[in-house]
């Protein structure tokens, strides 16, 4: 069982688009320790090729001054793709929690050499929901990352 509270907060996101018939990548927005957006791969519920879960998580978290992204963490599930990473070094969030990077490395070199403190958690639930998602929908996955 997951123990950190944000990235359990992003595990609930992440099933909450596998019961809506999504993806299961989940992202929460942490801001001085409580979570002020929170979102989830919404590609196949909305039909928008750009909504990841980090991107719907941003999205969801509003529009915010540059000061208050460049204080946050940004948890994630799944790590995120060149798209979600190019974003969050848009707004110069400085950190970054990743469930787990077995299934699919993003594009963690990249954040890395634009300043982003990256962790990597290789939590079991993290792995297990998505080996189990890309096992039962290769097609569906290899559309999310554009294979």
């Amino acid at each position: 069982m997951t123990h950190d509270p944000f990235l359990q907060a992003a595990l609930d996101e992440a099933r909450k688009s596998a019961s809506e018939g999504g993806i299961p990548i989940g992202s929460v927005l942490v801001d001085e320790g409580r979570i002020i957006g929170r979102g989830h791969n919404c590609r196949v519920q909305t039909g928008s090729p750009i909504d990841h879960g980090e991107m719907n998580c941003l999205r969801n978290a509003g529009r915010l001054p540059a000061k208050v992204y460049r204080n946050c963490t940004l948890y994630s599930t799944l790590s995120p793709c060149p798209m979600c990473s190019g974003a969050i070094v848009l707004y110069k969030i400085p950190r970054l929690v990743v469930g787990e990077n077995q299934t699919f490395l993003g594009a963690e070199d990249y954040l890395r050499a634009n300043g982003v403190d990256v962790t990597i958690l290789e939590d079991a639930e993290c792995i297990q929901l998505m080996r189990g998602f890309i096992e039962a929908n290769p097609q569906l996955w290899n559309e999310d990352i554009g294979v």
